[in-house]
């Protein structure tokens, strides 16, 4: 199968107690589109507030991930079913260069260049396979290296979203920790969503209530002005194409998005993993296959202006609850992304959004994010307490999240991200080499890939 001549299933209408619709099977039409309707409302929350804390074109994001999305099918040839949105992982590196003096364009230049360096990794793990990725990077690292991508953020909400309305803020961080935890099945998926939806609400009550605030603005200036503006919708033209621009390229800004690398080959290997336990087919063979796909669609997106991308979790868990794994919902998905990012309007809502409902936001999404590292510290059972682990870990941590910067001339330094992944992928493997035979008794580096360290812990017999 290339990714087409889908089965119906059964009647194509209903679901027996049990039963899966499979990644080549698909339900009636009108099923299947509605199903890939769910997919973009799942995905639309994350993939345009990417961008927008980057400082990038949401509609093009959202057009690029649907065209992303198509690339991936393709590549995978319909085996795995999933979607390809804006990456958050990058929105710290955006942060960095923009201190450094870059723009837009140097921004997508570094991702671009990463997701040619993750092109790379997917043709090395096709070929050595998908053990070399527990080998190079054992879960004691990559859960470092992911933490620090989402703690290192903290100072972007801190210092820039959340001064601009503390009260609009702190409500819509409320909320969205009460989404996220306390509704159920479909809509704690699109909780991120809805706390936009609400802080939106709030602003423009605020607004209507207490009139102007007076407060930084994103340029960093304190003004009197609305929580939300919306004269930019008015103008916008209801079709049209996106803001596209060519990337460019600096040496700083790439060193400084590198590091990422290591988060997206285990976010790619922990998606496709979960995937395979849905499906029932077992998926280690195509790993390299997604990642390399999964970095071709991020060097195209970034040729044209665009975000890097990355598979999405809450498409997964989309599949988890309908039971429904049809690639079929995910081209119809596709296929919406793509006509939302033809629509100025849409996109001038989505950069409507006031500072302090991102800030609300933000808090959650960002500190989400670096605890997937201490995730994948549990379910590995990293020991801690081992000073193999625990002195590479820390080292890095502290630089990482507290932007320390290291400088070799007036031109070049590494700070921040880079220099703590730097510190704790080579101070790992450097003292391991080193280290006594009582600290590297664990199990050996290529004993069983992927499929050992993203699993749930099991009790003591």
């Amino acid at each position: 199968m290339a990714g087409f001549g889908w089965k119906l299933h059964g009647d194509g209408k209903t679901l027996a107690p049990g039963e899966v619709v499979k990644p080549d099977e698909r339900l009636t039409w009108g099923r299947t589109a509605g199903l890939g309707a769910q997919h973009v409302v799942s995905m639309i929350g994350a993939c345009f507030v990417a961008p927008v804390l980057m400082g990038l074109d949401p509609n093009l994001a959202v057009m690029a991930s649907g065209v992303a999305t198509v690339f991936f099918l393709l590549a995978t040839r319909g085996r795995i079913p999933s979607y390809l949105g804006s990456s958050l992982s990058f929105v710290g590196v955006a942060a960095v260069i923009k201190t450094q003096g870059g723009d837009i364009a140097t921004l997508t230049g570094a991702l671009l260049v990463v997701g040619a360096a993750l092109f790379l990794c997917g043709a090395a793990v096709r070929a050595l396979g998908a053990r070399i990725i527990h080998a190079v990077l054992p879960p004691a690292v990559t859960g470092a290296v992911v933490m620090l991508i989402g703690f290192n953020l903290a100072p972007v909400t801190a210092g820039t979203y959340w001064p601009q309305d503390q009260w609009t803020a702190l409500l819509t961080m409320l909320f969205t920790g009460f989404a996220l935890v306390v509704l159920r099945g479909f809509w704690s998926r699109v909780a991120i969503f809805l706390g936009l939806v609400f802080g939106y609400g709030i602003s423009w009550l605020s607004d209507r209530i207490f009139g102007r605030i007076h407060s930084a603005t994103g340029a960093g200036a304190a003004t009197d002005h609305w929580r939300l503006d919306l004269s930019g919708v008015g103008h916008a033209q209801w079709i049209g194409l996106p803001s596209f621009h060519a990337p460019n390229f600096s040496l700083s800004a790439v060193l400084v998005a590198l590091p990422v690398v290591v988060a997206l080959i285990a976010e790619n290997a922990g998606h496709v993993k979960a995937v395979g336990e849905m499906t029932g087919d077992p998926l280690d063979d195509r790993l390299g296959g997604a990642i390399m796909a999964d970095g071709a669609a991020t060097v195209l997106s970034t040729a044209v202006g665009g975000p890097a991308t990355t598979t999405y979790a809450e498409n997964i868990g989309v599949m988890a609850a309908t039971r429904v794994y049809s690639t079929a919902a995910y081209w119809c998905a596709a296929g919406f992304a793509i006509l939302f990012g033809l629509c100025p309007k849409f996109g001038a809502v989505v950069a409507a959004i006031p500072g302090g409902v991102l800030g609300g936001i933000t808090v959650i999404l960002y500190g989400m994010i670096g605890l997937l590292g201490a995730q994948i510290w549990i379910r590995a059972r990293v020991d801690l307490a081992n000073p193999l682990h625990l002195v590479p870990v820390a080292a890095g941590l502290i630089i990482g999240i507290g932007n320390v910067s290291l400088k070799f001339t007036d031109n070049f330094q590494l700070s921040g991200i880079a220099l703590g992944t730097l510190i704790v992928l080579s101070g790992y493997h450097a003292l391991r080499a080193l280290a006594p035979s009582h600290l590297t008794r664990e199990a050996p580096l290529l004993d069983a890939g992927t499929s050992t360290y993203d699993r749930e812990p099991q009790e003591p017999q």
